[in-house]
């Protein structure tokens, strides 16, 4: 039997919007104090797309940079992943028409839904593919443009998201490098805590949901809070258990960029440093699937991942839905970070 390959990440990219949007800007239109804001979230300011502008003319320059990262040509992908819960169109596929963007001739294009877990989701699709040999380089885009779905009236969700994308090229690893395991998980029971709930086949935007603002995002702040704490903890015990591993022998935890209490919480757990913890919440907010390949991308930049690191990729969020992969990190350094 042909033994299964190991996944290694060769490239990685981001892009923002330039828009930036501070607490002090917010305290203009909505009830709010930067205050409040930073105190409850750790988000000090966060980037906006602007009317005209698509997640798919976002994501270009994220793809471009993590295939020339990766060494590759457009042609050499085989396979494009994006994961979003705001794409521009509900058909097509925003990874169908990045495909025919990019020049990736070659490529299969399909677009995952797993709200903020989504690049980890993803990550793990594109893991089976280059395991089983059917994939060589997969493109994995964690993107969304959570502002066009905000309600600027509702100061407890208007203050937490931003824009961007983030993107990454899984690649066949040498040797013991790569991502060595994936949990993935839900609780579907919670699936009405983060919702949008007019716009999809089951409810029409009828212009009474529309009065009444329902075709916005709407968030259970505190149950989403309750599931975050816990669960981040609990895929960290399982994947450390189940890998003979300690806390120790991990470099750097990436986790989903969400609320810097989560971080700070998890931290206290485990009785190790926040700074064990990549956090860039305050400059971008929550910017849901981009926020793992976004803060990977800085870590990089920043030289916080060596060579033989095992790192922590970690999401949670809508779904509700939760991931963990661990990746011992490669030779990979980021050229054009």
């Amino acid at each position: 039997m042909k033994a299964l390959r190991r996944a290694v990440i060769t490239g990685t990219g981001m892009s923002l919007p330039d828009h930036v949007v501070t607490n002090q800007d917010l305290e203009k239109i909505v009830d709010t104090t930067d205050e409040w804001i930073i105190t409850r979230t750790g988000i000090r300011e966060r980037r906006q797309i602007q009317e005209g502008q698509t997640l798919l003319e976002l994501s270009i320059p994220a793809a471009k940079q993590a295939i020339a990262n990766a060494n590759l040509k457009p042609e050499e992908i085989d396979l494009i992943i994006f994961a979003s819960f705001t794409p521009d169109y509900q058909v097509p596929a925003t990874a169908c028409m990045l495909q025919d963007r990019l020049g990736c001739i070659h490529a299969a294009a399909f677009d995952l839904q797993a709200a903020c877990t989504g690049f980890v989701y993803a990550s793990s699709v594109a893991m089976q593919f280059i395991a089983t040999g059917n994939c060589n380089h997969v493109l994995v885009i964690g993107g969304d443009v959570t502002t066009r779905i905000l309600d600027f009236t509702d100061r407890n969700s208007c203050v937490l998201f931003g824009d961007g994308v983030g993107a990454a090229v899984f690649s066949p690893a040498q040797g013991d490098e790569g991502a060595f395991d994936s949990l993935l998980g839900a609780v579907g029971s919670g699936a009405e805590h983060i919702m949008i709930p007019v716009g999809g086949s089951a409810r029409r935007p009828t212009e009474e949901a529309i009065r009444n603002r329902e075709h916005y995002l709407k968030i259970n702040g505190k149950e989403v809070f309750k599931f975050s704490t816990k669960i981040v903890g609990d895929i960290i015990d399982e994947m450390l258990t189940r890998n003979n591993l300690t806390l120790d022998d991990v470099a750097l935890i990436i986790p989903h960029q969400a609320n810097i209490r989560i971080l700070e919480s998890a931290a206290k757990r485990f009785n190790c440093p926040i700074e064990k913890f990549y956090v860039n919440i305050d400059r971008y907010g929550n910017t849901v699937a981009a926020s793992i390949p976004m803060a990977l991308h800085e870590a990089l930049a920043e030289g916080r991942i060596k060579e033989g690191d095992i790192i922590l990729l970690i999401g949670f969020g809508g779904g509700l839905t939760y991931g963990i992969m661990p990746i011992r990190w490669g030779k990979y350094t980021c050229p054009t970070c």
